[in-house]
């Protein structure tokens, strides 16, 4: 029997690739998949993660190589993404493996997801690997065990976080493509991301952990770690090599 993961995207505003290239690679290799998603509709992409020619102003190249759209848009249209059930009707009991995906909407409704840092810590308290992707990282950050500590479940862990130099300050709109009155996204418009991921991972793994962040990452040098039981990723550039580590681990 197959392993059977659940994978978290946002509805408000997921970057295209980060769920794709996962799902990809862990469907290719025969796991079971289910998505979740907070309002239990598709997790549509951003508008600027399917432009073909947007170039990230903070790197100075162009993020979304057209084969990558293509393969988005074909999962769209299959309705592939079409049936995700809601998170807070998720039981981590049923599943192996728990991944997370990112996209500056991850700020917004997954960070800080109560049902999300329940499934969190159930997951690790049962063994199960967790994998999470960009801004979806901070998730770990508000996971926390029940003894009299409180500390985050990545206390004392080795992961990776979305680099302060690419946290630019212009505004940020949350368009998705093919929105619906049934699935419109939302209006907002945040000064940047949502909030300064590094600091607040930093500050998790404690005096103990270590948070690697490489802001000269790219395609050809992505940047993923796995320390037992946490897959993380560092954002849109290392979403192939966070799938294939994914499946180098769950098998």
């Amino acid at each position: 029997m197959s392993k059977k993961v659940l994978i978290l995207a946002s509805n408000v505003g997921l970057w295209g690739e980060e769920l794709q290239a996962p799902w990809d690679a862990l469907k290719k290799a025969g796991f079971d998949l289910t998505l979740a998603t907070p309002k239990g509709i598709t997790p549509l992409p951003m508008d600027l993660s399917m432009d073909k020619d947007f170039i990230d102003p903070m790197q100075n190249y162009n993020v979304n190589p057209a084969e990558v759209v293509d393969r988005i848009n074909e999962i769209l249209d299959t309705g592939e993404w079409d049936s995700p059930i809601k998170i807070e009707d998720a039981n981590m009991s049923d599943y192996d493996s728990l991944v997370l995906v990112g996209g500056p909407g991850s700020a917004l409704d997954i960070v800080g997801n109560p049902f999300i840092h329940q499934l969190c810590v159930a997951a690790y308290n049962q063994g199960k690997i967790l994998g999470a992707l960009c801004y979806a990282v901070g998730a770990f950050v508000w996971a926390r065990e029940s003894d009299t500590l409180h500390r985050s479940i990545i206390y004392g862990k080795k992961v990776i976080a979305h680099p302060r130099e690419w946290d630019f300050t212009g505004p940020m709109g949350y368009s998705l493509v093919r929105a619906t009155p049934e699935n419109p996204g939302t209006n907002l418009v945040s000064q940047g991301f949502a909030f300064p991921l590094l600091v607040i991972v930093e500050d998790a793994v404690g005096p103990n952990g270590r948070v690697y962040s490489d802001p000269t990452a790219n395609r050809t040098k992505p940047q993923v770690h796995f320390d037992y039981p946490f897959v993380t990723a560092l954002s849109v550039e290392s979403s192939i090599a966070f799938g294939d580590k994914l499946v180098e681990v769950l098998g």
